[in-house]
């Protein structure tokens, strides 16, 4: 095998150095319980601040707006049962037919609790009706949920525009922002959002560690009962990943300028070099906003795990973006979504890109996939 190219940062993110050195340094002097009444604790409990600060300084927020969970999947559910637990008397949940697993599998155990759920669908680029929801907003309502880019087609969604229409309503909104945060400026001072969530691994965090944003003054009952997190999230904090949490939020701040246009720049020469060989090739969202890391492109009349196969020979790391089942790779409920048939969603292959990626390796793995995809085109003519 070739040495590796990593194109898959939408899954999981490589921990930095910094991050790594400040985790490491934190399980050695950081070992205290945050809530225990010693000095080893109060030394716990101040890298436990810091690292609050940090991530509310990253999203524009106060840093008791920021509750700490074990990801951006605790988050979804803490903040959409959370908000029907509010008030039993809405009994209604509209979300976006493209919303991550992580909501789509809650909605059957929200629905046998009585709640009726709205589905919005999308265009063909993968961008949610704003009049549908218009429509589907009612006094029963008890949030809107909304991605704010998709995780397959990194299309980025018209959040403020939801988040509007729903407070017209007296609705509250939820934005799951797990690909957005690190990725693109996230100011929750102008994001009218109620809650939002987001992971620390997609930004070079550890896995396990991530938060929920919750407005000032919005009331969340918790869905782990205990005194941590201002009682809004019982168990002990996972202290040294959350200090490299803090870490991660801090350098994201300092490259959300400057090096995500770079990034950027990356992903669209991969685009265009295989645009240029592959003249069948689509560029699943291409039309509207798009997050710039992410492609997300179908050959039509392949098979996207053929491709991830060969490409992973030749040292080049990159997804399907399709949930795997026990019965097979299933199509993906996006691209679904969006109108196209189950053979193309399953002919589409997500390259993911990341601040430790170069412009030599964006390049490469465009060569390396034309020389891939082009005999298989061949043979399947």
């Amino acid at each position: 095998m070739n040495a590796t190219v990593y194109l898959d940062n939408n899954a999981t993110a490589p921990m930095l150095p910094e991050v790594m050195t400040a985790v490491m340094t934190s399980m050695q002097d950081c070992y205290g319980n945050p809530s225990s009444k010693h000095h080893v604790g109060d030394m716990a409990r101040e890298a436990l601040m810091q690292a609050r600060g940090k991530m509310a300084a990253l999203l524009s927020a106060a840093p008791a707006e920021i509750v700490f969970t074990s990801g951006a999947t605790e988050s979804n559910h803490l903040a959409i049962l959370g908000a029907l637990a509010r008030d039993p008397a809405r009994r209604h949940l509209i979300v976006s037919q493209v919303e991550h697993p992580s909501i789509r599998s809650l909605l059957p155990r929200v629905q046998q609790m009585g709640v009726r759920v709205t589905d919005i669908p999308v265009d063909s680029r993968g961008v949610p009706d704003m009049e549908a929801l218009r429509h589907a907003l009612t006094e029963e309502t008890a949030l809107v949920s909304m991605m704010w880019v998709n995780n397959e087609t990194g299309v980025v969604m018209p959040v403020a525009e939801a988040a509007a229409l729903a407070a017209s309503r007296g609705v509250p909104i939820h934005v799951d922002a797990t690909q957005a945060v690190g990725r693109m400026p996230v100011d929750m001072r102008a994001c009218p959002a109620d809650l939002l969530s987001f992971s620390g691994h997609k930004f070079h965090a550890p896995k396990g560690v991530g938060g929920l944003f919750v407005r000032k003054g919005f009331v969340l009952p918790a869905l782990l009962s205990g005194r941590q997190e201002r009682g809004r999230r019982g168990g002990t904090e996972n202290v040294a990943a959350l200090v490299g949490l803090g870490v991660a939020a801090e350098l994201a701040g300092q490259h959300l300028l400057t090096g995500l246009d770079v990034v950027r720049s990356w992903r669209d020469r991969f685009e265009a070099l295989v645009a240029a060989r592959i003249r069948s090739m689509r560029i699943n969202g291409a039309g509207t906003a798009r997050i710039g890391n992410t492609s997300h492109l179908s050959f039509p009349g392949l098979n996207a795990e053929t491709i991830i196969h060969r490409l992973d020979k030749a040292g080049i790391c990159v997804s399907s973006g399709a949930a795997c089942a026990a019965s097979g790779t299933e199509a993906s409920h996006v691209l679904l979504a969006m109108g196209q048939s189950e053979e193309m969603a399953r002919s589409a292959i997500r390259v993911s890109f990341g601040v430790c990626n170069t412009e030599e390796e964006a390049i490469l793995a465009a060569e390396t996939l034309c020389d891939v995809v082009q005999p298989l085109l061949n043979r399947a003519a």
